[in-house]
């Protein structure tokens, strides 16, 4: 199994206001605060909020409880920088986090406001940027009515890196990069009865190099279409007619402070990256609850290996003629194992990605994830 990188390396950032009160239902004096906790933290370039976390808490996961900050905070909160200094204290019997900001001296005529680019990022972007904007989740409809490739320049029915195909259906207004998909995966939930959504595969991108001009006069034996001439920029697969293309989004790497779950929420793992059979640290996993089931950006949840039953051994049927042999008429439950943490990154009504944190075993399909 790859591991890919380090828990150290990872995940989320950010955080927030110094005035407001926790509101979640675990008292912050329930957290336990590391021994070698330090009173007060410079934060690096190439820091994490996870991390940094690490460093106070055997619990991450659990820094919204001591740091100032609500539950709309905990979603939507202020950005950490290289150089800001995060101060741990007691207050109230309580242990607290705060941040202090160096002072800046400015004329008065000028304003200086740190650049988000240079905030302490939720989850490194050179390992997740890529799903942050290309999975794509929709209902059994699919992609109806997006940008369709009809043609290429020339005779060939696979068309890769470079080469120029032509698109019906563009917008100009959309700009001039498109992400290219194909329908993939159908995920249902776990008793088959209900559809959870439709996965579009993710093949590459495309650059337009001129959309449709203007037709001035009706055409003969021919329908007037938006037909846009695009060059693949990149390609996982070889791109056919027929695939869909819509606007590439921005990707904005949110900046949400890790939480458990405000609600009970359990969760099944129903695919792996890349199909994979098994993952590890740093890989991507399919979850199969969303929005719809309470799950947000920066949720933390644990996940749990099912240990199948064990045969009791201390029940035997014995008989005359096979005095060694039996068969056990009960079995032993044995408690499901903790094996690691997920994070979840990417939320759609009935489906969620989520990253793993760490793990002391493989993780996949059919392990279940809740909260930690």
């Amino acid at each position: 199994m790859r591991q890919k990188f380090s828990i150290a390396n990872f995940v989320l950032a950010t955080v927030a206001a110094v005035t407001a009160f926790v509101a979640f239902p675990v008292c912050a004096a329930d957290v336990e605060i590391k021994q070698t906790a330090a009173e007060r933290y410079t934060v690096q370039k190439g820091d994490t909020l996870w991390g940094i976390a690490g460093k106070y808490l055997k619990d991450p996961w659990r820094w919204p409880e001591i740091w100032r900050m609500n539950s709309e905070q905990v979603r939507n909160p202020h950005l950490i920088y290289p150089g800001d200094v995060i101060v741990l204290d007691r207050t109230d019997g309580q242990w607290r986090l705060s941040l202090e900001r160096p002072m800046v001296r400015m004329s008065p005529t000028v304003r200086v406001s740190p650049l988000d680019v240079d905030a302490i990022p939720s989850i490194p972007a050179g390992e997740i940027e890529p799903y942050l904007t290309r999975p794509l989740i929709t209902g059994q409809e699919g992609l109806v009515g997006a940008a369709e490739v009809v043609a290429s320049r020339d005779t060939r029915m696979y068309r890769a890196e470079r080469d120029l195909i032509y698109v019906v259906g563009m917008n100009p207004a959309a700009g001039d990069l498109w992400n290219i998909y194909r329908r993939g995966r159908t995920f249902m939930s776990s008793d088959g009865k209900e559809l959870l959504g439709v996965e579009q595969r993710f093949l590459g991108t495309a650059r337009v190099e001129r959309f449709a001009d203007p037709i001035a006069a009706p055409m003969v034996n021919a329908i007037q279409q938006n037909v846009a001439t695009v060059r693949v920029v990149t390609a996982s697969e070889e791109i056919l007619d027929g695939d869909r293309l819509v606007p590439a989004p921005r990707g904005v790497l949110m900046s949400y402070a890790p939480h458990a779950p405000t609600r009970p929420i359990q969760a099944e793992v129903i695919a792996t990256d890349r199909d994979a059979i098994e993952a590890g640290r740093g890989w991507v996993v399919t979850l199969d609850k969303g929005s719809a089931d309470g799950l947000d950006v920066g949720t933390v949840l644990a996940i749990y290996r099912v240990i199948p039953l064990i045969p009791d051994p201390r029940i035997v049927e014995r008989s005359i003629e096979r005095p060694f042999e039996y068969m056990p008429d009960r079995w032993l439950k044995v408690p499901d194992e903790r094996i690691g943490l997920i994070f979840v990154f990417r939320v759609f009504d009935r489906l969620s990605y989520a990253l793993v944190l760490n793990t002391t075993d493989p993780v996949v399909v059919g392990n279940y994830t809740r909260n930690p």
